[in-house]
């Protein structure tokens, strides 16, 4: 019996040290995970206005950020004295180069990106169009819903529309063009709501 009492003791004591061994061992480390300081999202430094001026005319584009439609600044180029109806394609397809384009680095680092693709072109009315009308090379139907967004909330920001909220878009097809809307919903959430639109038959 005594002996069993020393085995059992010597157990125990084997026990103790081996519980100690893995135990977790303090530390310097902190050991809360949560997300480090990162930049704000969706905020870049302010344009220099008067070079942009210089480089063209200066408009803005919407980019994605934040899955929210954010504006930023960009020049396109048009030569002095165009006629307006070319002066509004010209400026149209400088804004779709624009949408198109990768963003620079320093936009990219705060988060915004683009989901226009494809090299698109874009074109005045054709003779049944109202003379406002914008045809892509892509019909807007065949587009992204945050591409059409994009296109759509830029274009009618723009002297490539009439400066109401809203711009005639068609593509290569025969179908009719349609009035698209820029809405708040749009700008906010443009991957669950697409630009309102309505059929347009003549000018």
């Amino acid at each position: 019996m005594q002996k069993l009492g020393h085995r059992l003791l010597a157990l125990c004591a084997l026990s103790g040290a081996l519980l100690a061994g893995c135990g977790i061992r303090s530390t310097e480390v902190p050991t809360d995970f949560g997300p480090a300081p990162s930049r704000v999202h969706c905020s870049l430094s302010e344009p220099n206005v008067s070079t942009q001026a210089a480089r063209g005319l200066p408009v803005q584009v919407f980019l994605l950020c934040g899955s929210q439609l954010v504006a930023v600044d960009r020049t396109v180029r048009v030569p002095e004295g165009t006629a307006d109806s070319a002066r509004r394609v010209l400026v149209a397809q400088g804004l779709l180069d624009e949408l198109e384009a990768t963003p620079s680095p320093a936009e990219k680092e705060a988060g915004y990106t683009t989901d226009v693709r494809g090299a698109m072109g874009v074109t005045g009315p054709r003779r049944d169009d109202p003379e406002e009308t914008l045809r892509l090379s892509v019909s807007p139907e065949d587009l992204t819903s945050f591409a059409l967004a994009q296109i759509v909330c830029t274009f009618s920001d723009s002297s490539a529309a009439e400066g109401d909220g809203s711009v005639i878009l068609g593509g290569p097809t025969t179908a009719p063009p349609r009035r698209y809307e820029c809405t708040d919903e749009v700008r906010t959430r443009p991957g669950s709501n697409e630009p309102p639109s309505t059929e347009v038959t003549d000018g």
